[in-house]
């Protein structure tokens, strides 16, 4: 699948951000039904604006860009990965530093040019990935700078499932990238994993901030982390025997 996708960059060599988003989505619709991993979406992907999720690891990417054509804000490191580095870039990834202050201030052209191109832009506020037993507390910098662009965000819930016994050995673990393995090692073991199921839950409509929001980004970042909390919960309730 890698080998195919990177031939198809080198040929088609896409410029625009359209063009990139469509072969990001073209490879991850291709690679989670080569993987057998099957996505349940509830509500709908967002045509324009943010997007807004929980992070469980790199397969949450995958899922997103199969659902939607899309463009992400990802960590600056990403882009110093071998091969995979280049991957997300020609895939339009927009990069933050996390840890320096005004990263996501320098993030600002890349976000508009994604909203000029009328692709929806995904980020993950926790800035970081978990095992997903609760939703982390999120950053604030790139939510102020949507809010203050009067970009619609709308949160989402990533949650992931296995259908089939795949032995003492793998678990969810081998799903969601939270710890130190070793990117690779961990890619071998996902590749070894049966029946993933992916629910993906947006919410119906965008997040209502209240006007203290406006014009305090922590509270902001708290009502958002709210709108992903309420999705996660009614998750829970479903799942509930």
């Amino acid at each position: 699948m890698f080998v195919y996708a990177t031939l198809e960059l080198i040929v088609q060599h896409p410029t625009t951000r359209q063009q990139r988003a469509e072969w990001l989505h073209r490879f991850c619709t291709r690679a989670l039904c080569r993987m057998g991993v099957t996505v349940r979406q509830r509500g709908t992907f967002p045509e324009r604006g943010v997007v807004i999720a929980n992070h469980l690891g790199y397969l949450d990417v995958v899922a997103l860009a199969a659902t939607h054509r899309c463009v992400f804000v990802g960590k600056s490191e990403i882009r110093r990965w071998p091969f995979l580095g280049w991957m997300t870039n020609m895939a339009g990834t927009i990069y933050v530093e996390r840890g320096r202050g005004g990263s996501a201030q320098r993030a600002k052209s890349g976000t508009q040019a994604a909203a000029d191109a009328g692709l929806p832009l995904v980020f993950f506020p926790e800035g970081t990935t978990s095992l997903g037993k609760t939703v982390l507390k999120f950053h604030t910098g790139l939510l102020t700078q949507a809010i203050q662009a009067n970009q619609p965000i709308t949160a989402a819930h990533i949650r992931y499932r296995l259908t089939e016994d795949n032995g003492p050995a793998l678990s969810l673990t081998d799903v969601c990238f939270w710890d130190d393995t070793p990117l690779m090692v961990h890619l071998f073991r996902l590749l070894a994993v049966r029946g993933i199921e992916v629910d993906l839950h947006f919410a119906v409509s965008p997040i209502v901030f209240s006007e203290e929001a406006h014009s305090h980004r922590k509270i902001a970042a708290d009502e958002a982390h709210s709108a992903v909390m309420e999705l996660r919960n009614a998750e829970m309730e479903s799942v509930s025997p």
